[in-house]
């Protein structure tokens, strides 16, 4: 009888396959031009190999993305029932609320999360990555679309669904979930700009930390540009994002430019401090300057005068991430991004 199922080119077939089952031993040693042995020798580093040989085969490691497969046997053919998880932080409570999702939408498929905290470095997610993908688990998730070009030829090489979260502003390896920050940052100046401000001024914190940071800052920058109005002034702190270094980066950008009408903060962390020093300094937000945050963190609803803000949907996010990657456990031919969206929270400070 003949199939209606349609026949695969030998290159797709090809590629569809890799994506399915990840780079081999076979691959490494086919690239490198040697046995697959002695590409198990190099990686155990066991026995005599001639110096050429291990970095011709280390060389074609990181060229293919091979990762190693910790699992033995039988339980590799069984899978591991275990979904690598690396964000950048647990201190800031926007990564809980993911994690609060992820762990929603694993309960009861029997499948566990195992989590890893790369503090904003890549390198340490580089580390991450070979050792979650090392025990073969049925997905990843990881914060941000940044890597190194060694942890990205592994989870391009591994065959397992890989979700990229918290932004879409770019292409992601097969799946990203979030919003887009350079459009976060575009709506939040235009809202600003159609209440009326016109002076704007923006505090923030390390942006090679942040990337995500630096595209919202981008995106406020258009809208200004599209109104024909400009950043007065900006200040950076030079670490990581806190209500102390909000609240001190405005008092020293308000010594310089006294006559702001307005203040973007990189995200609530830092604009609650700024609410803090206006507090100080008998400064009434809105009334004398308006003050604009991201996040929509419980801490700047909870103020005395809300923060106005922009709230990403964090929970939905991991969850989602989550319910896309189990639905599907073959990685598709072509990527796909998964807007999760954002509101404006009004507030009363702008």
């Amino acid at each position: 009888m003949k199939s209606d199922q349609p026949k695969l080119t030998s290159s797709v077939g090809k590629r569809l396959a890799q994506r399915r089952q990840g780079v081999t031993l076979a691959d490494v040693a086919r690239i490198a031009k040697v046995s697959e042995i002695t590409v198990s020798r190099v990686l155990r580093r066991q026995g005599a190999i001639a110096e050429s040989t291990r970095e011709r085969v280390l060389d074609a490691v990181q060229h293919v993305g091979y990762v190693p497969n910790r699992l033995a046997g039988g339980l590799a053919s069984s899978g591991s029932k275990l979904v690598g998880v690396i964000v950048p932080s647990l201190t800031n409570i926007v990564f809980p609320e993911v994690l609060d999702g992820i762990r929603s939408a694993l309960a009861d498929t029997g499948f566990q999360a195992v989590i890893g905290v790369s503090d904003y470095d890549l390198n340490t997610e580089e580390e991450l990555v070979a050792s979650l993908l090392a025990w073969r688990p049925e997905a990843m998730v990881i914060a941000g679309v940044e890597h190194t070009p060694v942890a990205r030829a592994m989870l391009e090489g591994s065959g397992v669904r890989i979700a990229e979260i918290m932004e879409i502003d770019s292409q992601p390896i097969d799946l990203a979930v979030g919003h887009s920050h350079r459009q976060a940052g575009y709506d939040t100046g235009r809202y600003l700009i159609d209440k009326g401000y016109r002076r704007f001024g923006y505090v923030g914190h390390d942006w090679t930390a942040d990337r995500r940071a630096q595209l919202r800052h981008d995106g406020l920058v258009m809208a200004l540009a599209e109104a024909g109005l400009e950043l007065i002034d900006r200040s950076l702190h030079d670490g990581p994002s806190s209500t102390a270094s909000g609240r001190s980066v405005l008092a020293a950008l308000l010594s310089r430019q006294s006559a702001l009408d307005v203040v973007v903060f990189s995200n609530d962390d830092m604009a609650t401090g700024g609410v803090f020093h206006c507090m100080s300094a008998g400064i009434v937000p809105k009334v004398d300057l308006g003050l604009f945050g991201f996040n929509g963190l419980d801490i700047g609803q909870a103020l005395p005068t809300p923060l106005s803000t922009l709230r990403s949907n964090r929970f939905l996010t991991g969850r989602t991430a989550i319910e896309m990657l189990l639905r599907q456990r073959d990685r598709p031919m072509q990527p796909e991004i998964i807007d999760t969206g954002y509101q404006i929270l009004p507030g009363a400070t702008a």
